[in-house]
C-alpha cells in the first residue's frame, strides 16, 4: 500500500479533509496521513462537511510534521502555499506534490455561509484526489 502525507499549516481543515477523503475512498490502495507545520486542532466545520459525505473525521487529531520525521512516504502533498514555503522538501518522500486549496477557516458570515465555503474546498480537494489517486493507472 502506498503512503500519502498531506501537509498544511495548522492541520485543521484542508489536510484533515484530504486525509479523511483519501482513506475513506481509496483506503484499499493508500494509507493516508496528515500533519501541519503547527498543530491547532481539527476545525469543527471540516468535521461537519466531511460527515455530509459519510466520512467521519471527528476522531482525528491535529499533528505536527515533526511526528513524521524519518517516516518514508510515497507521496507528500502540500495543500497550502504556506506549508509549501515552510517545508518545500520532505526528504523521506519519494514524490512531493503541491496542490493549493483556499483556506476555509478564514470564511466569515453566517454559519451556513461558512459551511458553504468549507463544502466548496472539500469538493475541490475530493475532485483533485479522485483525479490524482482514483484512476487505475495511479496504482
Amino acid at each position: 500500500m502506498k503512503r500519502v502525507l498531506f501537509i498544511c499549516t495548522h492541520n485543521a481543515g484542508r489536510s484533515q479533509m484530504a486525509e479523511g477523503y483519501l482513506q475513506a475512498r481509496y483506503g484499499d490502495r493508500y494509507e493516508a496521513f496528515s500533519a501541519g507545520t503547527v498543530a491547532t486542532g481539527v476545525h469543527p466545520l471540516a468535521v461537519r462537511v466531511m460527515a455530509e459525505l459519510g466520512i467521519d473525521i471527528s476522531g482525528h487529531q491535529s499533528k505536527v510534521l515533526m511526528e513524521f520525521i524519518g517516516e518514508e512516504m510515497d507521496v507528500v502533498v502540500t495543500v497550502c502555499d504556506a506549508a509549501q514555503a515552510a517545508c518545500p522538501m520532505f526528504p523521506w518522500a519519494k514524490t512531493t506534490v503541491h496542490a493549493s486549496f483556499p483556506d476555509p477557516s478564514g470564511a466569515t458570515g453566517t454559519e451556513e455561509e461558512r459551511l458553504a465555503v468549507f463544502r466548496g474546498v472539500r469538493d475541490e480537494i475530493a475532485a483533485w484526489i479522485d483525479t490524482t489517486f482514483g484512476g487505475a493507472a495511479n496504482d
